[in-house]
């Protein structure tokens, strides 16, 4: 769990270091709200993967059967245009405008759409690189939906790449996941565009 008496006298210090006062009226509450924060944005970080799998584990099989001797009907699920951020375990820098597309192809049973989304809030709640988030996305929707076909996009802006050293302010970071069909079929590609 997030220790946040720990941050507070953490954050403290920090403003020490910064050669500020943490007594003075602007900072006196400022590393309590930052812990408190701390606890809502990093809440991923009590989780592991197969816990948010369980958590969000509401699947639905209702009209997904075939008929005896049919091939597999040609579904595909693609929720897009997911908005996230998250942090950058390299520098607690913010990764900010990011979008996610998640597809996959059902295998008996699909998720909630709502949980799909929930599933990327919670895997970004951690200190992350932005190509583990949609590899930790892929392992749970897939672990969920039992489909080894899964794909997950993501475009994001990374301020430890817009606001400190390089400053490039335009530059966009893309990341693929691509697992099962999506890696041997670039048609079933074009649905994450």
């Amino acid at each position: 769990m997030i220790d946040t008496k720990a941050i507070e006298e953490h954050i403290k210090g920090i403003l020490l270091a910064l050669g500020d006062d943490p007594e003075r009226e602007g900072l006196k509450d400022t590393p309590k709200r930052v812990a408190k924060m701390y606890e809502k944005v990093f809440a991923g970080m009590n989780y592991s993967n197969d816990e948010i799998a369980e958590m969000y584990d509401k699947t639905f099989e209702e009209g997904m059967e075939s008929k005896e001797g049919e091939e597999e009907p040609g579904r595909i699920v693609v929720v897009k245009d997911i908005e996230l951020f998250s942090y950058c375990e390299h520098h607690m820098a913010l990764m900010y405008d990011m979008k996610a597309n998640v597809a996959y192809i059902p295998r008996g049973k699909v998720i909630g759409l709502s949980k799909i989304a929930r599933v990327c809030d919670m895997v970004c709640k951690r200190l992350q690189l932005q190509e583990r988030i949609g590899k930790d996305i892929a392992d749970i929707i897939s672990k969920i939906t039992g489909s080894d076909d899964v794909a997950v996009t993501i475009e994001a802006y990374h301020s430890c790449m817009t606001a400190r050293g390089i400053k490039k302010t335009r530059a966009k970071t893309f990341t693929a996941e691509l697992r099962g069909s999506f890696k041997s079929d670039p048609s079933l590609q074009l649905y994450l565009k």
